[in-house]
């Protein structure tokens, strides 16, 4: 049995992770306030060695790596938190022999909180360059930059980057999108997945056989989460600006503006709640 390590695991992503992981792993919880779990729990931030010390009579494993400042954040804290405390973490752990990292990243690395952002392709690619101006995206993307550093020094470890999407509680999720103003984080409001969605990911992710090497992948779900075809609704916000013609073709008129063809051959992960809550929200 492995021993999984979830950083943030008081969160709202995190407890549920725990509680599932739990199941068929040691889990061993890291966070600043009590996840509330019947589970080995360490108070602190994955960003301090003092903090990290606490694990060192712990064999980990796997690392889910959860806790992070969000959008909105400082771009100090965003750099401090998100890169720096990643970078120490990863250090940490690889010297005590972890080898696999599962790493929350998040679809805002491309850039798309800005109204100025236009993808460079679209539906947009695992690959899509970092464009951001906001700092929150730029912390991310300098993430991901430190796992294929660390890779580079460490060729046997597996890490996964998911670009996550919007995640909501499964009770109450938003109403779909119609045509409306762009406005900032727009592509956020269209890329929304269910928390239950969002926690299998990560699970799945965290219980793929072990692959050397660095997977960045975009983690959402398959269908936009709009009322109005995802083609009217852009071309309200960018013109001509962009190629919208993938959502014009047949059958693709409520894609996702993400590619997510790569999770599910990768890991085999698709969003299916988010994507059942979509088409009975739709016929209502």
């Amino acid at each position: 049995m492995s021993t999984v390590l979830i950083t943030g695991a008081s969160g709202f992503i995190g407890r549920a992770l725990a509680d599932a992981l739990s199941t068929r792993h040691g889990v061993i919880c890291m966070s600043r306030k009590d996840p509330g779990l019947d589970l080995p729990w360490i108070r602190g931030s994955f960003a301090s060695f003092e903090d990290l010390r606490q694990l060192d009579g712990s064999r980990i494993d796997i690392v889910v790596h959860l806790a992070a400042v969000t959008g909105g954040s400082p771009e100090r804290d965003g750099i401090l938190v998100n890169v720096e405390g990643t970078r120490c973490l990863m250090r940490y752990l690889i010297q005590r022999g972890c080898r696999k990292f599962v790493m929350a990243s998040s679809i805002a690395v491309v850039g798309m909180q800005s109204t100025r952002f236009r993808p460079l392709r679209i539906p947009i690619p695992d690959d899509h360059p970092c464009l951001d101006r906001d700092g929150y995206g730029f912390s991310k993307y300098l993430m991901e930059e430190v796992t294929e550093y660390y890779h580079r020094r460490n060729p046997e470890i597996d890490v996964i980057n998911l670009r996550l999407s919007t995640v909501c509680p499964d009770e109450n999720m938003p109403a779909p999108r119609s045509v409306g103003p762009l406005n900032e984080w727009a592509l956020g409001g269209i890329t929304v997945m269910a928390r239950s969605d969002a926690v299998r990911a990560f699970a799945m992710a965290t219980e793929t056989p072990h692959r050397p090497g660095v997977r960045t992948m975009n983690a959402a779900a398959a269908a936009a989460w709009t009322a109005a075809p995802v083609v009217e609704i852009l071309r309200n916000w960018w013109g001509n600006d962009v190629d919208l013609s993938h959502f014009e073709k047949p059958g693709h008129e409520y894609d996702s503006v993400y590619d997510v063809s790569r999770v599910k051959s990768e890991i085999g992960f698709v969003a299916e709640k988010t994507e059942a809550l979509i088409g009975r929200v739709c016929r209502l």
